[in-house]
């Protein structure tokens, strides 16, 4: 028996020790061939480090065997030292039979570094050496898909699953199609192939993908069910609460939708866009305070937010309680410039009668909102109450020359003539 097999033999009893001493003296004694197939199942054991130690040896007998510069590169990048691969890489000259496996290598490690476009370029030039090379062709579906240019993705993935191949490297090439339809928005294509897997085969991602696709088509009921079924198994997948709440409101459950935004917000408590969903649900219940309480809360740590800023001066409006609506918005607008809201605050002032502050941040979006024909209808009578007749008479002509037939302002229109 070879040193070489005797490393086997005894990693496979468990005896590292001894092993490790024999494959010492494989590397004295043993002939190439032999280290080289030792290497290989070393790798394919975990022993990395040991496989390294061989490829090394080798290289330095045969340093034009660009087979063991691209082993030792992978080996490199699995050990962090990418700078290391890319030296060994770059030394297999494209007229070497390991040039498409370098080029290969080094696409994966450009792809994990984020380095897509010369990711992209490493795995072009494989396959204009090898156009119908399957590793070359999944590389590529894969860097696509991770670029989310789907279509791209799409069309590799296509090809390959017309070779017969379903699963590659453990990645569903049936769903990686349907996903790539439904980011394209081809809601129709996608379901075909994400209702071909069996439920029990489908990654979270996948049922995602699935579940969001059935909404999209307004296959609510088929939405409600995948989209539970994900909740059961990854309960902490924080993006299918406010989907699944929207196919409950869609179907008219509201309280069931309400909850299933409250049961996202005790797993993703920092989520604005669930806070809002879940107050307009409560708003459509009649509990405005609980609306107002969960725009309170999103605001209490997204302050800034406009939708939320926005949402709730229009509840305090609602509510007509303006005089909490402009102290709300006075401190908004120390840190925000927004028309509507500066409008919003115009029209609370207007309510309490405070005309002249009224006016002021009427005037203050008139450029913003000078097509806005409502914005005209409410500063014509707001400029005339607050003695600003000139202004109230170019309110008036602003706004018939948006809507020229409406015989209220026409009678307005009629009145300021008259005052003058």
């Amino acid at each position: 028996m070879t040193h070489s097999k005797k490393v086997l033999t005894l990693i496979k009893v468990g005896n590292h020790d001894q092993a490790e001493q024999e494959l010492d003296q494989a590397l004295t004694k043993d002939p190439a061939e032999n280290l080289f197939e030792l290497a290989e199942s070393l790798l394919e054991l975990g022993f990395s480090d040991w496989a390294r130690k061989i490829y090394q040896q080798l290289l330095e007998q045969f340093p034009e065997e660009d087979q063991l510069k691209t082993s030792l590169a992978e080996i490199a990048i699995n050990n962090g030292q990418d700078d290391q691969a890319l030296i060994y890489l770059s030394s297999v000259k494209a007229s070497s039979p390991a040039y498409l496996t370098a080029l290969l290598v080094a696409a994966d490690l450009y792809q994990t570094q984020g380095l897509f476009e010369a990711s992209e370029h490493k795995l072009l030039l494989a396959h204009k050496i090898a156009p119908t090379e399957t590793a070359v062709n999944f590389g590529l579906a894969e860097l696509y898909y991770d670029m989310k240019n789907y279509r791209s993705a799409l069309s590799f993935y296509l090809d390959l699953l017309k070779t017969g191949q379903l699963v590659i490297a453990q990645v569903n090439l049936v769903q990686r199609v349907g996903a790539c339809y439904a980011e394209s928005g081809r809601f129709e294509q996608a379901l075909g192939y994400l209702e071909q897997i069996h439920p029990e085969d489908l990654a979270p991602d996948s049922l995602f993908q699935l579940s969001f696709t059935q909404y999209e088509l307004k296959h609510y009921e088929d939405a409600i069910k995948s989209f539970n079924k994900l909740k059961e198994s990854v309960p902490d997948y924080t993006t299918l609460y406010p989907v699944l709440a929207a196919a409950y409101e869609q179907v008219g459950q509201l309280k069931e939708a309400l909850l299933t935004a409250q049961e996202g917000l005790r797993v993703d408590q920092y989520n604005s866009n669930l806070y809002l969903q879940a107050s307009r649900l409560a708003l459509k219940m009649q509990q405005a305070d609980l609306a107002e309480k969960y725009l309170r809360r999103a605001l209490a740590f997204d302050e800034d937010n406009l939708q939320l800023i926005t949402e709730l001066s229009k509840l305090l409006q609602q509510q007509k309680r303006f005089s909490e609506e402009i102290d709300f918005l006075k401190k908004v607008n120390q840190t925000l410039s927004d028309p509507q809201l500066t409008l919003n605050l115009g029209r609370a002032y207007a309510a309490v009668e405070k005309d002249q502050a009224a006016l002021e941040c009427y005037q203050a979006v008139q450029t913003d909102l000078a097509s806005n024909a409502a914005y005209w209808q409410e500063l014509a009578p707001l400029a005339r109450r607050a003695g600003n007749l000139n202004l109230a008479k170019q309110a008036v002509k602003k706004y018939l020359q948006i809507v020229p037939n409406d015989l209220e302002m026409l009678d307005l229109q009629a009145e300021l003539t008259d005052d003058f």
